[in-house]
């Protein structure tokens, strides 16, 4: 997709300057894609300029052919490898590893931004993807302004918010109750406990919710001192309410979104895929009748057990309806040989693969509704493309996200889990049922999904109000800026 980049040792660069940083994860990586392109095609004060930057492992998933640590380009924006100090592409041990991997990082981000200078091409904003707290460090180290990158929902971000301000008590005492109702400032009606983000009510002990919990709160600490600018992966008309509070809350909250390339667009993906598996797929969707094909896809990251996966695969084929089934080698939490089985006894029903291009899938006629993990990129992918949602939500942003899908949209539903906590075949079944049937609730979920696609796909196009706003964003960064760190800003989070 890339080709190494020279860079012109004299060629001194004018304009905006963004160094975009992201997780090693394609759920931060795509948005931070769409978002850097999305900054170029705007001239302000002379061209923009953006720098991707990603970790060392995922960057050569994405460019295996250059070996070193190099730049590369794709035409448009620009590629550069930062180092953690491990770049293995695994998650942080412990808290110590944590240190290290942030100290290493920041190291490595701060060499980057001192060689794009000796090029030529100061940075003149940081933008980093959610909670990447070494950007933080490196914006205050070299007094460069800095924007937040929240690439999930502006109800996420007021759940956070008010989490750290406030409210954490009242979730922690009735974190076992999952629907008792919390009435938060911006949200048109209370939120179940159950619908909180899974690191908010978690009470196991869990290491990595311990880890969100802590690095949140040092973010909204840092943004409470020194207010960044706050770019939200959602618009306007989508969450009016809880944009209006956030604007009240934090002052520079920008809605970008939706931040969702062309189905054309070639996109990053860091699991192997081959073209002769895309051309099956799309020749299989195209033998059927539009808006007949089940789409079920659980994400990157969620693994299933086999319990979980036979009740999806048994409610698929008793459904009586198409479906195209990604299911990755390593979705599964037992052996290949379970896939291997599931892809040899698929019938003429449907289709098991291991990879596809998700825009392109839910973009085609044939695709009548999404089962998924309810992750915020899939979200708002099946949004522009008109295509209901079931969900089967997991943890992080996902049960807030389905509670948004099925209550406050009304463009999907959510597949219950027993008492197990398994989302049975029989449920899916209904599921299924009442999005692609006939019923008054069916037809009313359909045309609430192709109104909403009119006004994402509204949003996001040229002169839209996404582009707009990304205007605006530009005009409050000034070349020039000094990153002002006034004690006087600072605000106490108590937890």
């Amino acid at each position: 997709m890339a080709d190494k980049e020279i860079h012109p040792q004299h060629n001194i660069h004018h304009g905006h300057h963004f160094l975009l940083v992201t997780y090693g994860v394609q759920s931060h990586i795509n948005p931070g894609r769409v978002l850097a392109h999305r900054l170029t095609r705007l001239r302000i004060d002379g061209s923009v300029l953006v720098t991707l930057s990603v970790p060392i492992a995922s960057y050569h998933r994405m460019f295996p052919d250059i070996t070193t640590a190099e730049t590369a380009t794709d035409g448009i924006i620009s590629y550069v490898p930062y180092s953690d100090g491990v770049d293995d592409g695994s998650w942080p041990k412990d808290a110590e590893d944590r240190a290290l991997r942030r100290r290493a990082s920041s190291e490595s981000l701060s060499a980057i931004v001192a060689r794009l200078a000796d090029r030529g091409q100061p940075v003149t904003c940081m933008v980093c993807t959610m909670v990447f707290l070494p950007v933080l460090d490196i914006a205050r180290e070299h007094n460069i302004p800095i924007a937040i990158y929240w690439i999930q929902p502006a109800t996420l971000l007021a759940i956070n918010y008010h989490y750290f301000h406030g409210y954490n008590e009242l979730i922690a005492s009735h974190a076992t109750d999952p629907e008792y109702e919390v009435r938060l400032p911006g949200l048109s009606r209370p939120l179940r406990i159950g619908n909180f983000p899974s690191f908010l009510t978690d009470m196991s002990g869990n290491e990595m919710a311990k880890d969100l919990i802590e690095v949140s709160q040092e973010l909204f600490e840092y943004m409470d001192r020194w207010p960044p600018k706050v770019l939200v992966n959602t618009f306007d008309e989508l969450e009016a309410n809880v944009i209006k509070e956030m604007k009240k809350q934090l002052l520079d909250v920008f809605t970008v979104g939706p931040m969702v390339g062309s189905s054309s667009e070639a996109r990053i993906h860091l699991f192997k895929h081959n073209n002769v598996d895309e051309k099956r797929y799309m020749e299989w969707l195209q033998t059927h009748p539009e808006k007949s094909v089940v789409y079920v896809s659980f994400g990157s990251i969620t693994k299933y057990t086999k319990q979980q996966m036979d009740e999806i695969v048994g409610g698929l084929r008793q459904c009586g309806r198409p479906y195209l089934f990604v299911l990755r080698k390593d979705g599964l939490e037992d052996d290949d040989e379970r896939h291997h089985s599931l892809e040899n006894n698929t019938q003429s029903q449907g289709m098991v693969v291991e990879w596809c291009n998700q825009l392109e899938v839910l973009s085609h006629s044939a695709v009548g509704c999404f089962i998924s993990h309810c992750g915020w990129n899939s979200t708002i992918e099946a949004m522009v493309s008109g295509v209901p949602v079931i969900g089967v939500p997991n943890m992080l942003d996902q049960p807030t996200n389905i509670y948004l899908i099925e209550e406050e949209w009304e463009v999907g539903i959510k597949g219950e889990r027993n008492s197990d906590g398994v989302v049975t075949g029989t449920e899916l079944a209904r599921c299924i049922e009442l999005v692609m049937g006939e019923s008054q609730k069916a037809m009313a979920i359909r045309k609430r999904s192709k109104a909403l696609k009119e006004i994402a796909q509204a949003t996001a196009n040229a002169g839209g109000s996404a582009e707009k706003n990304l205007r605006d964003f530009i005009k409050t960064i000034q070349v020039n800026d000094t990153f002002c760190m006034d004690s006087t800003m600072s605000k106490s989070i108590k937890l």
